[in-house]
């Protein structure tokens, strides 16, 4: 199993390491060669548990698998520094260390939508993405974990703000399509009844909210939103941020202009399919994001 690369590689950190290493003279043969043993081991083992080691393209494929993983481990735990990253594979678990490491990541970040993995807890995909072999000119492997932990991050944030700020626990699949919508919904809510847990009832509580002048511009809006990200973990609330657009708050302000006219209208004793028609009819020309999505009837 080789595992040096030319230097100038941007390949798998794995090779980067030892490539560095090797060129600065801070890696004796031996202690390359009892990487290499591992490293061949560890190939072994994982053909034997995901493939056939007894097939040589299976093997290989199980070589590069290891690589990735392991590359993915090293550059977590040594926080990117090609020095640290050698102590690491010169101590004395040497591979096995990072490759935890690494898989315990991809399988904290891996989709679980009920279809089944090759690989147990680790998605196919995502492995495959980070799989290289040795002297790979590039190694993607990076960019393609901090995406599914971006997006794991985000379905994480969903479920979060539904646990903790709706008073329900069943949510239809299709209620919410993005995690700004989900955000919208508990802001705008919450700032109109001060605080309260997100229920299907905003449009029949609308007429006995007094809608206050200072609630109509941005900055309100701003602390609104941020008094809710407060509350969630220092992790999730920066995905959110991240993920939101910057019309965001002007979008929830356009809301809150919308609520007014609907409020006024009911207040005049309008039905319910009236209600709806006025709803859609703005809904059509101006989204309204954080407005409830139901019919109130």
């Amino acid at each position: 199993m080789q595992l040096m690369v030319r230097d100038g590689s941007t390949g798998p950190f794995l090779s980067q390491v030892i490539n560095n290493a090797l060129a600065a003279e801070q890696l004796s043969a031996a202690q390359l060669q009892q990487i290499k043993g591992k490293a061949v081991l560890m190939s072994l083992k994982f053909a034997d548990k995901f493939y056939n080691k007894y097939k040589m393209h299976l093997l290989e494929q199980a070589a590069y698998d290891v690589i990735g993983v392991v590359s993915l481990g090293l550059l977590e735990l040594a926080d990117k520094d090609p020095q640290r990253a050698l102590a690491l594979l010169l101590a004395p678990e040497g591979l096995v260390k990072p490759f935890q490491k690494g898989w315990s990541m991809l399988s904290t970040v891996s989709r679980q939508n009920g279809t089944k993995s090759l690989y147990g807890e680790v998605d196919e995909q995502l492995l495959q993405q980070l799989s290289s072999p040795p002297d790979a000119e590039d190694w993607p492997g990076w960019q393609h974990y901090q995406q599914a932990l971006t997006e794991h991050r985000r379905s994480q944030s969903m479920q979060l703000l539904q646990q903790q700020f709706y008073a329900r626990s069943h949510f239809d699949e299709f209620e919410h399509f993005s995690l700004e919508e989900v955000l919208a919904e508990v802001v705008f809510y919450r700032a109109l009844t001060g605080g309260d847990k997100v229920r299907q009832d905003l449009k029949k509580r609308l007429c006995q909210i007094n809608l206050q002048p200072h609630w109509f511009n941005e900055t309100f809006f701003t602390l609104q939103t941020e008094a809710t990200l407060a509350e969630l973990p220092a992790a999730n609330a920066e995905a959110i941020r991240h993920d939101l657009g910057q019309h965001f708050v002007p979008a929830l302000l356009r809301t809150l202009q919308f609520a007014k006219d609907y409020q006024t209208l009911a207040k005049q004793d309008a039905s319910p399919e009236k209600l709806d028609s006025f709803e859609g009819k703005q809904g059509l020309t101006n989204p309204l994001l954080g407005w409830p999505q139901y019919l109130e009837l």
